[in-house]
This record gives structure tokens, C-alpha cells and sequence, in this order.
């Protein structure tokens, strides 16, 4: 929160990453899917960073990363801030503002999405249909400006807005596909971001409780900019307990989304050109979250982690199509993960996740109507993780 400062002027505050990752997906059906790199070992991704103080107050954390598989680089996650830290006799107050290009970047806690878990998971494995707007579907696509509070380390605000990274903040999403319909999202004016939560610690214990939402004007292709929008509303409720001390880490996150689809462009015009023909004029999504990890000596560590998408029936937005549709209209997606860690020492981290899938797309089975599965889609993933 006080802006990536506490860092001296002798070092240039770069580090980086690479991971090296195995997915094996349980069945693969090549005939309709292309499963990329199934059960072959692959650098997926590859990162720079730049994390820590730009001059005085002014500090910054970005990210440049490489993606193994799409053999592609652009800029991830960037938060720039200016902040301040007042404290005198028993008042503690940091405030500040923030520029970044990813609704929720800006957080300091492990339940929103942009640092949720699971922290890596498998970049060629089958993904479900639907997700809501605030959760991944911005990312590295906009460019938002926020002003943040933090009073006696307990109650936290924070109310901003985003917009399109075009123009003069291209850089924002530098490296994203912004030609192509459907490459990057655009939004129509500013999108209102806003965050509370209360936060209490004691001893190793802490606790937080805290609701944001989202509002946006999304064009239906981005590549038609003059055309009308469709609305989405995002509502979140998360939560997050943690004990930390050097022998034992203990670790839990909940969060759910709830976002209305407001289709007043899609729907009566039957589509706009690449963008989304829904059958309804409008929808809902619910998203839920749930993790909870423990870290021995901080060496041994494991993750148990439960998630699920449902939504109304939308035919025109649900289809059809083998292995990545859905035969009955629905988005509805349920699974579990389990995931067991190892750390030699702090920079080098070895993973064993597993994803089991108890619905997917609509259905536990045949959920394509091309007799696939949700279990077809369970994946064990292999991960090496390395940080200079």
C-alpha cells in the first residue's frame, strides 16, 4: 500500500521468473480440439519485474511476461502509486493512488481475482465457457485510476474507475491483439471500480471482510467502436483469515461474484459482428471461490480449493460445440483442486496440481453432446517454479 517504497536508490529493483510446466489432460479428443502440448513439458511462462521505488513517494510493480505456448510476450499485471504513511501517537493512516491496467491488481489481499488462487495453474488445458467481467476478463486491457485509504490498519477504501488502455495508455496493454474482433475488450467511457473491507490482527491471526463491484459499457466487438453497448454489473463479497508464523502458515479465501448481463446491443440485433448473439436479453453469472492452504517450516505446503460458475439458460451464448460447448444452453461449471507444494529453499517452488471437474459447461456428462465428459477435462499439472 505505500507504494512499492521501501526499497533504497543502490539497486535497481528488477527480479524475474520462469516456470516450467507438465499438463496431462484425462482424455484428448485431437479430432475437435487442438490439445496443445498435452503431456510434454513446456516453459510456460517467463517473466521481468520492476518492483519497488521510482523516486521519493512513487513507486511502481510491473511485469513483462512471455507465454511459452502462444510463443507471445506483452506487458501482465502493472500497478504504478504514489503514496503516503502518517503516523503519530496511536493513529496509523496510509493513502494513496494507483494506476494499473487490471481491476483488483490494486489489492493487498488473496481472494480477489487478480492474485487468487491458484497462483499458476495449466495454460493448455480445456476452459470452461463462461467467466464474469471483473474476474480476469479486463486484464491487461484497460487502464484504470484509483484513490485508496487505510485507516489504523482496519478499514480500507478504495473508488476509481477504469477505461479502455487505447490512445495515450496504450502501453497499458502493450503486446495484446488489438485488430483482431474479440482480441481485447473495449468499454464506452469510464467503468466505476469501488472496495471496502475491514481488516483486523492480532497476534499471528488476521482478518478481513470486504465487497467491491465493478459497472461497465462493454462494446459487443471491439473493433466496432461506434456501435451501442451491453452493461455488465459486478457485485463481490470476499473474505480472508490467515496464521502465519516461520514454523506454520495457515490460509483461507472466499469469494463470490454475482454479475448481471444487461444485452441491450447483442440481443436485438442479433449480433453484433464478432460479438456475442445471446438468446436472452439478459443474464446472470454467479461465481464462488473457496481455498484453503497450509505451509509447514515454510518448505511443505498443500491447497485444497473448491469453485463454481452457474448461470441462467442462454442458448445463443452457451452452444453446442464438441468439447468446448455446452449441449444445454447452461454455463454452469463445478470443481475441485488439490495441490501439494515443496520448496527447497525460497526461490524454487515444485507443484502437483490436480483440477477434477464434477461439472462442466452445463452438465457432469455428456456435456458437449458429443459424448465428452466433465471428468474428460480433469488435469494433472507439474510445475516448476524458479524466481531470481
Amino acid at each position: 500500500m505505500t507504494g512499492y517504497t521501501l526499497s533504497n536508490y543502490g539497486t535497481v529493483p528488477l527480479s524475474a521468473m520462469l516456470q516450467v510446466s507438465q499438463t496431462n489432460t484425462r482424455t484428448i479428443d485431437q479430432t475437435n480440439y487442438d490439445f496443445v502440448r498435452n503431456g510434454g513439458l513446456a516453459v510456460q511462462q517467463g517473466s521481468l519485474f520492476y518492483a519497488g521505488r521510482i523516486y521519493d513517494h512513487v513507486g511502481a510493480f510491473a511485469q513483462w511476461s512471455y507465454d511459452g505456448i502462444a510463443h507471445h510476450s506483452a506487458l501482465d499485471n502493472t500497478d504504478i502509486r504514489a503514496a503516503g504513511h502518517f503516523t503519530a501517537a496511536d493513529v496509523d493512516f496510509i493513502y494513496g493512488i494507483t494506476i494499473n491496467n487490471n481491476p483488483t491488481v490494486s489489492d493487498v489481499w488473496n481472494s480477489t481475482p487478480a492474485f487468487g488462487f491458484p497462483y499458476a495453474s495449466s495454460s493448455v488445458g480445456v476452459a470452461p465457457l463462461a467467466s464474469t467481467l471483473i474476474d480476469g476478463s479486463l486484464a491487461q486491457q484497460v487502464v484504470g485510476a484509483a484513490a485508496y485509504a487505510f485507516w489504523q490498519r482496519s478499514i480500507y477504501v478504495e473508488f476509481g474507475a477504469y477505461r479502455t488502455a487505447d490512445q495515450i495508455f496504450s502501453l497499458f496493454r502493450a503486446g495484446q491483439d488489438t485488430a483482431s474482433p474479440g482480441g481485447v475488450a473495449r468499454l464506452s467511457g469510464a467503468a466505476p471500480y469501488w472496495r471496502v473491507a475491514y481488516n483486523r490482527e492480532w497476534g499471528g491471526h488476521s482478518w478481513m471482510l470486504g465487497a467491491m463491484g465493478l459497472s461497465a459499457n462493454k462494446y459487443p466487438d471491439n473493433t466496432l467502436p461506434g456501435t451501442p453497448t451491453d452493461r455488465f454489473r459486478d457485485y463481490a463479497i470476499d473474505t480472508q483469515y490467515q496464521f502465519l508464523t516461520l514454523t506454520h502458515a495457515v490460509s483461507m479465501q472466499f469469494i463470490w461474484i454475482h454479475e448481471l448481463q444487461d444485452w441491450r446491443a447483442s440481443f436485438p440485433s442479433g449480433g453484433i459482428g464478432a460479438g456475442p448473439t445471446p438468446a436472452n436479453e439478459a443474464d446472470h453469472l454467479d461465481t464462488l471461490k473457496a481455498k484453503a492452504s497450509y505451509i509447514y517450516q515454510r518448505k511443505y505446503g498443500g491447497a485444497l480449493a473448491y469453485f463454481s460458475t452457474t448461470g441462467n439458460r442462454d442458448v445463443g451464448l452457451y452452444g453446442p460445440t464438441p468439447v468446448t460447448g455446452s449441449a444445454n444452453g447452461l454455463p454452469d461449471t463445478q470443481g475441485v483442486i488439490f495441490e501439494l507444494d515443496y520448496l527447497p529453499v525460497p526461490q524454487v517452488k515444485f507443484s502437483v496440481q490436480y483440477t477434477a471437474f464434477l461439472k462442466f459447461n452445463g452438465a457432469r456428462f455428456n456435456y458437449d453432446g458429443n459424448g465428452r465428459n466433465a471428468s474428460d477435462n480433469n488435469t494433472l499439472y507439474l510445475l516448476g517454479w524458479f524466481m531470481f
